[in-house]
C-alpha cells in the first residue's frame, strides 16, 4: 500500500516497533490490534486476515467491483515483467494488453479487431507507454482526453525517465500521473491514491445521500 511503518503505527495508535514485529512475523497479534490495523488500512477484519492467509473471504471484492486495466506497451519483456510483478503482489484485476497505439484506440472505441466489445465495457484505468508503433502514446493520450466518452478514464503514463519532456507534455494533455519503468507494485501503488482508487484497485463507492 506504500504506507510506512511509522504512518501505519500512527493511524492504528500502535507503537512502531510493534508494527515492525508484526511485519516480520515475530509477534502474535491480539484481536484488539487486528481491529486497529484493519481500521487503519480501511479494510474489514475478514479481508485483512484473508489477504494474509490466502483463504477466501466473503468481504473480498467481486470481479464487478475491481478496476479493469488497459496496459498499452509494445515491449514483450516489459509486459511480462509488469504482469509478473503485479501478480506477485496479488493484484487480481483484469489487465488487458495491446501493443500499439492504433490497437489501444480500437480497444477503447470498439473498432477494428475489438468491434465486438460493448461501448460501456471500457477500462477504468490505462497504463500508457509513450513510445508506441503506428500511433505514438502522446497522440493516443490526446484522443483519449479529447473524447467525451473516454476523457474521464485515468491515464498513467509509463516513461523511461522522470526527466522526459514527454512527461511534461503528457501532463498538459491530461495524464493523471506517471510511472518510471519498470512498473512494479511499489511505484504502481504510489500513484493509486492520486487516482481516487483504493489500494487494491477497487472502484470508488458512490456517494450516498442521507
Amino acid at each position: 500500500m506504500g504506507i510506512s511503518q511509522e504512518e501505519l503505527a500512527e493511524r492504528a495508535n500502535l507503537h512502531r516497533t510493534y508494527i515492525s514485529d508484526v511485519e516480520r512475523g515475530a509477534r502474535n497479534v491480539s484481536l484488539a490490534s487486528i481491529g486497529k490495523l484493519a481500521r487503519a488500512l480501511e479494510v474489514s477484519i475478514p479481508t485483512l486476515l484473508s489477504y494474509q492467509t490466502g483463504t477466501p473471504s466473503p468481504d473480498r471484492p467481486s470481479a464487478d467491483d475491481l478496476v479493469d486495466i488497459l496496459y498499452v506497451e509494445d515491449s514483450e519483456d516489459d509486459i511480462e515483467l509488469t504482469l509478473q510483478a503485479l501478480k506477485k503482489a496479488n493484484i487480481t484485476n483484469r489487465i488487458y494488453t495491446v501493443r500499439d497505439g492504433a490497437a489501444a484506440l480500437d480497444f477503447l472505441f470498439g473498432a477494428g479487431e475489438f468491434a465486438h466489445r460493448r461501448p460501456g465495457s471500457r477500462p477504468h484505468l490505462i497504463l500508457l507507454d509513450l513510445k508506441l508503433p503506428k500511433i505514438d502514446g502522446l497522440e493516443v493520450l490526446r484522443r483519449i482526453k479529447s473524447h467525451p466518452q473516454t476523457r474521464s478514464i485515468p491515464v498513467v503514463v509509463v516513461a523511461a525517465s522522470s526527466r522526459s519532456q514527454d512527461i511534461t507534455e503528457s501532463r498538459q494533455l491530461g495524464a493523471e500521473a506517471y510511472i518510471v519503468k519498470p512498473v512494479d507494485f511499489q511505484n504502481f501503488s504510489d500513484v493509486t491514491p492520486k487516482l481516487n482508487l483504493h489500494w487494491a484497485l477497487i472502484r470508488p463507492m458512490p456517494m450516498t445521500r442521507v
